[in-house]
């Protein structure tokens, strides 16, 4: 038997690339046509369930705790197909082609923009919407998922990108007039949805999970006022929908103060939006007028973004602040979708051997949160006293970490502070650019590259050989060298006046300095999703950041042994580093960026 209550413990979302990107390589099979649509389906479904037993097997067993979060490249294009708002110069295509179509486009056909999911490094594919874009309920994947994981045993929430977000990230298609802009079709979106959660709610559902983080920042080309009014109107629409789901509306990535008032007069069952952000409603002079009685809130206190283990004791605090509101329930939740980190911290080694018992102790992947936000939960519904061990387990290890060798190092942080105006240019622009033109002799335009040449299947069949141990240091770097001797004769070819290297060494632009800096770890499984089947490891920060040895001076020397032309050294900024890091989070960023 199902309940109406919202559980007590969920996550807004789960990584959806398989343990070991098995959807990444079954989808990049399908594309080479290794394998068949069929084949794919396959693994789509398996991927799906298997994340439903693991979730359940983590702790996550009230019903509609688990959310069906899958997507086989993007949720934002999954809401496109689902809304049947094709450009017309896709027309024809139905299925998989249709949906690879719009991710990649082909040799006729340009695919839908790309860019990045709010503040993060996650990347969505921009809709097109014009005002006679057809928008309707188009496909069955959402009610085909839900029913599959029914079949299963698993009453699922689904998750899907609310109507204000969708329209908010999507831009006016080609010939639009001037004035349109896509909220313009918020109607035939909240039509749409109803229609979908009518058929949600005759299939069983219990819950539907909408996500509205358009409501929570500043930089989308709406004033986000005038998204908070769109989303009233929407959500009054939509929770008077006959025979629906209750519905849990989150507001993740951002402030989602100014919203929250106007989400809990819509009719909406749940509320998501960050713990703390909640407990400010507490000030009188905050919360005056707004009522959660009806609204079950569900506070995020376990970050969905980062890899650190939760302050249990700090989290708990939070939720019991929540408690105070007088709202009709109080849930436990991540901040946002643990789609932005690996899958699980526990599968994890390094080969230091205190580091790797460190590392084990402070990082939570994505499995380790879910067990985090099912302990907070066990504390709210049983009573505080029923997870003290873990809550002091918590302090403790957070109070070794502060202490260990290599978090703080006195020698670091007073180079760091020592540095004043060394770091502005000793001399004018007009001395630099003299001396520069009379030593390099430039002309007025001089050519470059911006530095990194393509990693060949040669390079990286080189790389994979040395570390597999089939090939020693010195054949690695014999190899290396040659690559960049081919490189410098290809530029000077083809009459490039300031040379680069190529980067033959790199295995990416943030790891290859990771590992050689102290304060950093590089995982071997921690994969995370970027875009479609792009994956990346993100490098951990974990400790005060300091250079042991010259980074990148000896292959740049090399190449500029073999020309006279002038070779520049290429150096990944810090704040790209630390964007593409999971990043320290007991040190102020911009002391960290200092280090780096």
């Amino acid at each position: 038997m199902t309940s109406t209550s919202f559980p007590s413990a969920t996550i807004l979302g789960y990584p959806r690339i398989g343990p070991s990107r098995e959807l990444k390589r079954a989808v990049e099979s399908y594309w080479a046509g290794k394998t068949s649509a069929d084949q794919l389906r396959t693994v789509e479904r398996n991927l799906r369930l298997a994340s439903y037993a693991r979730l359940a097997e983590l702790g996550l067993t009230e019903d509609a705790s688990i959310p069906e979060s899958f997507s086989l490249y993007d949720q934002v294009l999954d809401a496109t197909v689902l809304l049947g708002a094709v450009p017309p110069r896709f027309a024809g295509r139905t299925g998989y082609d249709l949906y690879f179509s719009l991710a990649r486009g082909d040799d006729e056909t340009a695919p839908l923009e790309m860019t990045k999911w709010f503040d993060t490094n996650y990347h969505y594919l921009v809709p097109e919407i014009g005002p006679d874009t057809p928008i309707a309920l188009t496909d069955r994947a959402v009610l085909d998922r839900y029913e599959e994981a029914r079949e299963a045993g698993v009453n699922v929430r689904p998750v899907l990108v609310g109507p204000v977000t969708w329209l908010a990230l999507a831009k006016a298609a080609e010939g639009a007039p001037e004035g349109y802009t896509p909220l313009d079709r918020l109607e035939d979106v909240v039509d749409a949805y109803a229609d979908l959660l009518a058929g949600l709610g005759a299939a069983g559902a219990t819950w539907v999970q909408f996500d509205e983080p358009a409501l929570t920042s500043d930089n989308l080309p709406a004033d986000r006022s005038d998204l908070v009014e769109a989303a009233f109107r929407a959500w009054q629409q939509l929770a008077a929908v006959d025979g629906r789901p209750r519905l849990l509306v989150t507001t993740p990535y951002g402030d989602a103060r100014q919203a929250i008032p106007s989400l809990t007069q819509t009719g909406v069952e749940a509320i998501h939006a960050p713990a703390d952000q909640l407990a400010g409603f507490a000030d009188p002079d905050v919360g005056a007028g707004v009522d959660f009685s009806d609204v079950t809130l569900v506070g995020g206190v376990v970050d969905g973004r980062n890899v650190w283990i939760a302050d249990l004791e700090a989290a708990a605090a939070s939720l019991r602040a929540l408690a105070d509101l007088g709202a009709a329930g109080v849930g436990v939740a991540t901040t946002t979708s643990l789609l932005h980190v690996p899958y699980d911290a526990s599968v994890e080694t390094w080969d230091d051997p205190e580091l790797d018992r460190n590392l084990h102790e402070w990082l939570a992947f994505a499995d380790q949160k879910v067990r985090e936000v099912v302990t907070l939960a066990s504390g709210l519904t049983r009573g505080w006293g029923s997870i003290r061990a873990e809550v002091q387990r918590s302090a403790e290890v957070l109070a070794s970490r502060s202490r260990s060798a290599g978090v703080v190092r006195n020698d670091v942080r007073e180079r760091a502070a020592s540095v004043d105006e060394s770091w502005r240019r000793r001399s004018d622009y007009a001395v630099r650019e003299e001396r520069q033109r009379a030593r390099l002799a430039l002309p007025l335009l001089p050519t470059t590259t911006i530095g990194s040449f393509p990693q060949t299947p040669s390079i990286r069949a080189t790389r994979a050989a040395f570390t597999r141990g089939d090939i020693d240091e010195a054949g690695y770097r014999e190899a290396i060298r040659a690559e960049i001797g081919e490189v410098v004769r290809l530029q000077e070819d083809l009459g490039v006046d300031v040379l680069v290297h190529g980067e033959p060494e790199r295995n990416d632009m943030v790891q290859y300095f990771a590992e050689r800096l102290d304060g950093f770890a590089v995982t071997r499984h921690g994969w995370v999703q970027s875009y479609g089947t792009r994956c990346t490891r993100p490098s951990i920060l974990w400790g005060d950041v300091s250079r042991p040895a010259p980074l990148t001076t000896e292959w740049t020397a090399y190449a500029q042994s073999l020309t006279d032309r002038p070779v520049k050294g290429m150096l990944t900024g810090p704040v790209t580093i630390l964007a593409w890091s999971f990043v320290r989070d007991d040190v102020p960023i911009d002391q960290v960026a200092d280090q780096v």
